[in-house]
C-alpha cells in the first residue's frame, strides 16, 4: 500500500507520558495506527484512554516521547508549523471569543489561518449556509446556544479548508437536533471537499456511522477496523428481555450481575442483554422462577462490541455493580398526601425582556426519576436553578419538599443535593479536601461526618485518588466525586444537570446503577440529559423548548405521541426516543416559523 496516497496520518510505536504530582501517567503506550484519506475515522475509548493526547500529537501541539507521528506526509514533531497549516483542530473546549460576534470570530480565525481577504466572502457564505448561522452573524458568541456555539466553532476551524480535520468530542453537551446537524456538516466536507476526519466521541451510535474505528484503552490500541468488525463476533449473543409486569429498571437490576451477563441496558421497551459465549439463553436459566418474561434475539450493534471488549480487559464486575454498601436512607413520610415532593405551577423567569422559562407546570413524586429534556437553550438549567433556590423565579409557585422555594430557599436547599452541568467543585483542592469541605458545609460533624466521608470514599471508590487534585481527575472520577459531595448529607431530592455529558459508556452505566439504587431507596431524582437512551431510565419526562413544556408523560407516552404524528400507521415501527424528541422539536419549530412567532 502506498501510504502517501492512502494514509493521511500514521503513528508508529508512539508513547507519551505525563507527570501529575508524584505520579507518572502513561497516556499512549507503543501505539501504531493508520487514518485513511477521505474518510471519517472514529476515535473511541473510555476516559483516560489517550484520545485527546493523540489528537494533540497529530496537530503538532505535543511531541511523542518515542515513536513517530506522520501527518499528510510530514513529521508532526519536526514540521509542526507546516502540519498546523494543513490541519483543522477543534478541541473539546474550542476557543471562541464570547464578547465578539459570530462575524468577528470568523474574521479573527481567518486572520489566524491566513485566509486571503478576497477568498473570505464566498467561504463565509458557504460556512454560514452549512451551519445555519447566517441570520446570527451579528450576535455575540456568548449569547449563542450550546449547539450554535459548536457549529460556530466548527465553522471557525474550517475557515481555511483543511486536508485533515481533527474533532475532539465535538457533540458533547449538544442536543440531538444539533448533533445531527453537525454530522451533516462533517459529511458534506468529506464528500464535497475530500476532507479526512478523525473524530473522537462519547456517543457510540456516532462511532457506528464512521467508516473505520480506532479503539483505545489505557493508552493502548485494542482494535481498529470498520464498526461491524466489532459487532459481528457477538452474533447470537445479544437479546431483548421483556416483562409484562415489571418496569425495565427493576428487570435490569435483576439480571445485572447474573452469570454470563456481560451487559444489561434499557433500550426502548426492553432490556438489552449481551451474553458471554457459554451463557444460558433461556429465561428459566437466566432468571429462575421469574414469570411473564420473554427473551428475543436481536442483531448485535457496535456498542455491544465496545462494552464487551472493555469488560474482557477488566474485572468483569464494573465498579459499583455489586456494591454492598447501603444506599442513602429513604424518607418515609411524603410532605403531601399524594406523595408529591416537587410542585411547579405557572413558573416564569425573565432576563430583561427575554423569557428563559414561561408558564411551566409539573409535579414530581417521591422516589420518581423525572427527566427534563430539551434543545440547548430550552430553559432546563434555569428551571433547575430555580428549584434549587439558586435563582429566583419571576412569577409562579415552586414547592420543593414542602417548602416554598421563593420564600425560604435556604430551607429547601438543606433537603436537596445538586450536581451541576459543569464540574463545580474546588479543582485546586484534593479529593479528600473536597469531601471534608462539603460535609462541613452541609452541617455534618463528629462521628456522622466521619461515617459519611467513609461511605463516600468506599461507595464511589475514591480511595486511590484521595490525595489528587480534583481538577486533575479523569472525567469519570470527577463525576463520582461530584455525586458523592451532592449526596453527603443524605438529601431526599437530588438534582442532576447533564451529569453524564462527555462521560464514556462504562462510566454512564456505573452512574445509572447508582441513580436507580437511589430511586429504589425512595430518593427523588430530577435529571437533564442529551443522551436519549438515558431518558428511557426515567419514570416520566418533560420535553422543553424555548422555555415551555412541549410534551409531558412516560417515555412510552411521549414516543406514542410523536409516533402518531409522524407515522400514523400503527403497523409501522415505533419511534426511538431520539426520533420522537427530534420530531417534537422540529414540529414545534416549523409551527413557530409558519405563525411568525419568535
Amino acid at each position: 500500500m502506498d501510504s502517501h496516497d492512502s494514509t493521511a496520518m500514521h503513528c508508529q510505536n508512539v508513547s507519551k507520558t505525563f507527570r501529575t504530582g508524584n505520579r507518572e501517567v502513561t497516556a499512549l503506550n507503543d501505539l501504531t495506527i493508520d487514518v485513511q484519506r477521505g474518510k471519517i475515522t472514529g476515535l473511541i475509548g473510555p476516559d483516560g484512554a489517550g484520545k485527546t493526547t493523540l489528537m494533540r500529537l497529530a496537530a503538532g501541539l505535543l511531541h511523542a516521547d518515542s515513536g513517530s507521528v506522520t501527518v499528510l506526509g510530514l513529521d508532526a514533531a519536526r514540521d509542526s508549523l507546516e502540519v498546523q497549516a494543513s490541519v483543522g483542530y477543534m478541541p473539546q473546549r474550542f476557543g471562541l471569543y464570547e464578547d465578539l460576534s459570530v462575524q468577528e470570530n470568523l474574521d479573527l480565525y481567518a486572520d489566524l489561518q491566513g485566509l486571503p481577504v478576497h477568498d473570505r466572502p464566498d467561504r463565509y457564505a458557504e460556512l454560514m449556509r452549512m451551519t445555519g448561522l447566517a441570520p446570527f452573524t451579528k450576535r455575540l458568541a456568548g449569547k449563542l446556544s450550546g449547539g450554535m456555539r459548536q457549529k460556530l466553532g466548527l465553522a471557525c476551524t474550517l475557515v481555511r479548508p483543511p486536508r485533515l480535520l481533527l474533532l475532539d468530542e465535538p457533540t458533547v453537551g449538544v442536543d440531538p437536533v444539533s448533533r445531527r446537524e453537525l454530522w451533516v456538516i462533517v459529511d458534506r466536507f468529506v464528500k464535497e471537499e475530500g476532507t479526512t476526519v478523525l473524530l473522537s466521541t462519547a456517543y457510540l451510535d456516532e462511532a457506528e456511522r464512521c467508516e473505520n474505528v480506532i479503539m483505545l484503552d489505557q493508552g493502548q490500541l485494542i482494535g481498529q477496523g470498520p464498526p461491524e468488525q466489532f459487532s459481528q463476533p457477538l452474533t447470537g449473543r445479544t437479546f431483548h428481555l421483556h416483562s409484562s409486569d415489571r418496569n425495565n429498571r427493576d428487570l435490569q437490576a435483576r439480571v445485572t450481575g447474573r452469570p454470563g451477563v456481560l451487559d444489561a441496558v434499557i433500550q426502548g421497551e426492553a432490556v438489552r442483554l449481551v451474553l458471554s459465549e457459554d451463557a444460558p439463553t433461556t429465561v428459566e436459566e437466566l432468571l429462575p422462577g421469574q414469570q411473564n418474561i420473554t427473551l428475543e434475539p436481536v442483531p448485535p450493534r457496535f456498542e455491544d462490541g465496545f462494552i464487551t471488549m472493555l469488560r474482557e480487559r477488566r474485572d468483569p464486575v464494573t465498579p459499583g455493580t455489586d456494591s454492598t454498601t447501603d444506599p442513602p436512607a429513604s424518607h418515609s413520610e411524603p410532605p403531601g398526601k399524594d406523595g408529591t415532593v416537587i410542585s411547579v405551577r405557572d413558573v416564569q423567569r425573565r432576563f430583561g425582556s427575554f423569557y428563559a422559562v414561561k408558564g411551566v407546570s409539573f409535579d414530581v413524586h417521591r422516589g420518581e426519576i423525572f427527566g427534563l429534556l430539551g434543545a440547548n437553550g430550552a430553559g432546563k438549567t434555569t428551571m433547575f436553578r430555580m428549584l434549587c433556590g439558586l435563582l429566583p423565579a419571576s412569577n409562579g409557585s415552586l414547592q420543593v419538599a414542602g417548602v416554598d422555594v421563593r420564600k425560604t430557599a435556604a430551607a429547601a436547599r438543606a433537603r436537596i443535593g445538586y450536581m451541576s452541568q459543569k464540574f463545580s467543585l474546588y479543582g485546586t483542592l484534593s479529593v479528600d479536601d473536597n469531601l471534608q469541605f462539603f460535609s462541613s458545609a452541609y452541617g455534618l460533624a463528629g462521628q456522622r461526618r466521619r461515617d459519611r466521608i467513609d461511605w463516600a470514599t468506599t461507595e464511589f471508590e475514591l480511595k486511590p485518588v484521595l490525595d489528587n487534585k480534583s481538577g486533575d481527575l479523569p472525567l469519570g472520577y470527577k463525576q463520582r466525586l461530584a455525586l458523592a459531595c451532592a449526596l453527603m448529607h443524605e438529601p431526599e431530592i437530588i438534582f442532576l444537570d447533564e451529569p453524564t455529558s462527555g462521560v464514556d459508556p462504562l462510566a454512564r452505566r456505573e452512574f445509572w446503577q447508582r441513580i436507580n439504587a437511589l430511586a429504589a431507596a425512595n430518593v427523588t431524582v430530577l435529571v437533564t440529559t442529551h443522551f436519549m437512551e438515558e431518558a428511557e431510565y426515567c419514570d416520566r419526562l418533560a420535553i422543553m423548548m424555548a422555555g415551555e413544556v412541549l410534551s409531558l408523560g412516560t417515555p412510552r407516552e411521549i414516543k406514542q405521541h410523536a409516533s402518531s404524528d409522524e407515522t400514523p400507521d400503527p403497523s409501522m415501527p415505533a419511534l426511538s426516543m431520539e426520533d420522537a424528541f427530534i420530531h417534537l422539536i422540529e414540529t414545534q419549530t416549523d409551527e413557530k416559523i409558519e405563525s411568525g412567532t419568535p
